[in-house]
């Protein structure tokens, strides 16, 4: 899984705005600084689907950027966001779990009509997305 970093300003008065320095023209804004990682996440699968995917350089060297610089001093932060990729492809995995939290995914996945599967899947991706 590759790992971008967005850098993250807020003007006063307007949504908090997200750009990838090393993917030129994905963009993306959120109001609510809770939502700036899942909709950072979703505005990087959508700009590089069914494209190459460029290099992603570390948090240290892209502080350096000039660009990056210039914002962090007026304000901004970085955000490591990661690039999670649909595959279509699903692939069986052997799991160890404590009994009393296996007991609890299946009743948590049976109160969403979901599979054992489908709940861990949809919990991990919640949990990789911060929501």
């Amino acid at each position: 899984m590759k790992t971008y970093i967005a850098v993250i300003d807020k003007d006063a008065g307007s949504a908090f705005g997200a750009w990838f320095p090393d993917v030129p023209g994905c963009f993306s804004a959120a109001d609510d600084e809770n939502a700036i990682l899942r909709n950072a996440v979703e505005a990087l699968n959508l700009h590089l689907e069914g494209a190459e995917h460029p290099s992603a350089r570390g948090v240290g060297i892209v502080a350096h950027d000039p660009d990056v610089a210039e914002a962090l001093r007026n304000g901004a932060y970085l955000l490591a966001v990661p690039l999670v990729t649909k595959q279509n492809r699903q692939v069986r995995v052997n799991l160890s779990l404590d009994k009393g939290t296996l007991d609890a995914i299946d009743a948590a996945a049976s109160q969403r009509g979901l599979t054992r599967s489908g709940f861990v899947a949809e919990a991990s991706q919640n949990e990789i997305l911060g929501r």
